[in-house]
């Protein structure tokens, strides 16, 4: 049997992966402070964090959290041998047991909770257990982890399967609700352990919801707390899922007009990181570059060279941030960076 691949990148990532690392875990055992999306059924739901979600309690939100071990899931399958790589294992074997997972689901089975981080942090769980499937090809190690992960992401799963049948109309929002967004780490899950059904479900809504867009009017962009282009992140997805044409026929009728597409070639200013929204803007340019990564290949070749520029360009706009400056940037957006670091 071949040995699994690592993903791609891993060497250009290997500049600040003991920086990621460390960022990210201080950070997923630091609960406070702490954004609770927590509906209260009674008073006797009164609680902390970690005694709602002993998994998933530090870097300030649950889904953060999620994406931050999806983060250190990943440092170890490219650098097994980081210096900081028992530390990430000791984490993975506090935070990921049977029991905290247990309590996980049984959170999310209580009333009023069915769009609990819909669908954001429904993405990021299963691209986190998409990670520690393959993580534990190479190391036995993460076997525990995966099978201890596996009855909250397949929670998740039923729940895309409730939830997108009746989802007649798409998010496009840049920020968590993003449907582009939600579908596309879903889908890796999917593919990572051949879920036929649900990707099946995945291509055709996002063939629904984006498969007839016409000249994408990217001018709109960014608004001013967004850390996701709404239209890059459907332009990545419809790579993996169009139907009925190819995607460079998609892309004519897609692509912004020549001015419009200026918009995504330059980064995007900060003008205060220590605000929480505005913050989000240095994640923007980092998951800009990430879309134009996975797509440049597939785009007409005059376009390439410019967005080689621009994928450079917004890396070094934000890159910085990922792992130092004010907590409100320092909780979350190291993942963003290895995305656009690794995949593409």
């Amino acid at each position: 049997m071949m040995a699994p691949s690592k993903p791609v990148g891993c060497d250009a990532a290997a500049p600040h992966a003991s920086s990621f690392a460390r960022v990210a875990l201080e950070n997923v055992v630091q609960e406070y402070p702490n954004k609770l999306d927590h509906v209260m059924n009674d008073a006797s739901e009164v609680r902390t964090p970690a005694e709602l979600h002993p998994v998933f309690y530090g870097s300030y939100d649950w889904h953060s959290c999620v994406h931050m071990h999806w983060l250190l899931a990943r440092l170890l399958r490219c650098f097994p041998d980081l210096p900081e790589a028992g530390r990430i294992v000791s984490t993975f074997d506090r935070h990921i047991t049977p029991a905290n997972v247990a309590m996980e689901v049984t959170y999310l089975r209580q009333p009023s909770r069915q769009s609990f981080e819909r669908t954001y942090g429904w993405a990021w769980m299963l691209k986190l257990q998409a990670e520690l499937i393959q993580l534990a090809q190479a190391n036995p190690h993460a076997v525990a982890w995966r099978d201890a992960l596996q009855p909250l992401t397949d929670t998740f799963v039923e729940r895309y399967h409730q939830f997108l049948p009746i989802a007649q109309y798409p998010i496009r929002a840049g920020t968590h609700a993003n449907s582009a967004f939600g579908l596309l780490l879903a889908l890796d899950y999917a593919e990572a352990v051949q879920h036929i059904a649900l990707r099946k479900l995945i291509a055709e809504k996002a063939n629904q919801w984006f498969g007839r867009d016409r000249r994408y009017p990217a001018s709109y962009e960014p608004g001013g707390d967004d850390f996701l282009s709404g239209g890059l992140v459907e332009a990545a997805l419809m790579l993996r899922v169009v139907d009925s044409c190819s995607y460079a026929d998609w892309w004519d009728v897609f692509c912004p007009s020549p001015q419009d597409l200026q918009t995504w070639l330059l980064p995007v200013n900060v003008t205060d990181r220590t605000d929480p929204k505005l913050s989000h803007l240095d994640g923007l340019n980092l998951s800009r570059a990430w879309c134009w990564k996975m797509i440049e290949q597939e785009l007409p070749q005059d376009l390439r060279a410019p967005v080689r520029n621009a994928i450079a360009a917004h890396l070094s706009a934000s890159l910085p941030q990922a792992s130092s400056g004010d907590y409100v940037g320092t909780h979350w957006l190291a993942s963003f960076a290895l995305l656009a670091m690794t995949e593409g």
